[in-house]
């Protein structure tokens, strides 16, 4: 027995009736032969760690534009928060913690630049829409090394559906789903108050009394929710008195933070950034990257284009721009 098979017979012996088993995958599109140290589950969490996508998420925004200060959140911190979240409740409940993990570090890597406005503007420019968790899947089926990851069955399912209304089928997908949550929410408040947006005293105190009146409480007290509630049941979900007083927190942050504040005052600029170079390359494709233009092949030019920008970071983006549109000085 290799150090693999070994493993998952540890699964089978000390994880939850419940949980997802890595010997018990529905396993990949590309039939590959098996690892002699790490379950199939391990194999996609490493590819997912060491892919492209996943280091771009540095230079993504989470809700701050390029934010000046160093202890905003991106895109790669919320993935990295959500993880935790994800294990430690995956953990405590005896789920799978390999495939929790794997799900939680995939989420996200089909979010354009500039956030959720970026996905917003491809949403209304693409004819046919533009979703940041089909894009997540399109990262790791087709678009990451040009061939996608050739991930697990399991993986993908949990990064398609880790928001929606439509629920993963897993367990680990769920808490995940869960964890996204129970991140963004608590350190959106946190990055708000030192953007000085909101202040403390502005949150909803009927709420905050139920969940805890800093960062550390609040998520202790939902991720102990979610143990509590789901320990020994096949479902993963929060007991009603948290999970209401969750949802209006969140509630407060869209009309406070996301919807109408000034870290929204960019969104503007963003989006005709965005707007900008999609047309550019509608209008001349040829100017693509070449791993791009090889796949009109396959796929037609506007969701080739749509790939190209949802992969772009901040940065990236507005260096693109400026590169397309911004006169260069002569003698430079």
């Amino acid at each position: 027995m290799n150090i693999r098979e070994d493993r998952e017979q540890l699964e089978l012996a000390i994880l939850s009736k419940y949980a997802t088993f890595s010997i018990q995958s529905k396993g990949r599109r590309t039939p590959i032969s098996k690892c002699d140290i790490r379950t199939d589950f391990q194999r996609d969490r490493d590819r997912i760690l060491h892919s492209k996508s996943f280091r771009r998420l540095k230079y993504k925004t989470q809700v701050f534009i390029s934010p000046e200060g160093d202890h905003y959140r991106t895109r790669l911190t919320h993935t990295l928060e959500v993880s935790q979240i994800a294990r430690t409740i995956s953990r405590a409940l005896k789920l799978n913690e390999d495939l929790t993990e794997a799900i939680a570090l995939g989420h996200d890597l089909g979010h354009t630049p500039f956030g959720h406005i970026g996905e917003k503007v491809l949403s209304s420019i693409c004819s046919f829409g533009f979703n940041h968790n089909q894009q997540s899947l399109r990262v790791v089926e087709i678009i990451e090394n040009s061939v996608g990851l050739n991930l697990t069955w399991e993986v993908r399912d949990g990064i398609l559906h880790h928001s929606g209304k439509v629920s993963p089928e897993t367990l680990e997908g769920q808490v995940v789903h869960l964890s996204d949550r129970i991140a963004y929410i608590n350190h959106d408040i946190e990055d708000a108050i030192r953007a000085n947006l909101i202040t403390q005293e502005q949150l909803p105190k009927e709420h905050t009394s139920v969940l805890g009146e800093t960062k550390g409480k609040r998520i202790d007290n939902m991720i102990r929710s979610v143990i509590y509630e789901s320990y020994g049941k096949n479902v993963i979900k929060m007991d009603d008195k948290i999970w209401d007083s969750t949802m209006k927190l969140r509630e407060f942050l869209f009309s406070n933070v996301y919807i109408s504040s000034r870290a929204k005052e960019e969104e503007r600029k963003a989006t005709f950034i965005i707007c900008s170079i999609f047309k550019y390359f509608l209008e001349k494709p040829e100017k693509l990257p070449p791993e791009f233009i090889k796949r009109f092949d396959d796929e037609n030019t506007e969701r080739v284009i749509c790939d190209y920008i949802a992969g772009m970071t901040d940065r990236y983006a507005i260096r693109k721009f400026q590169q397309l549109f911004v006169p260069k000085p002569w003698g430079v």
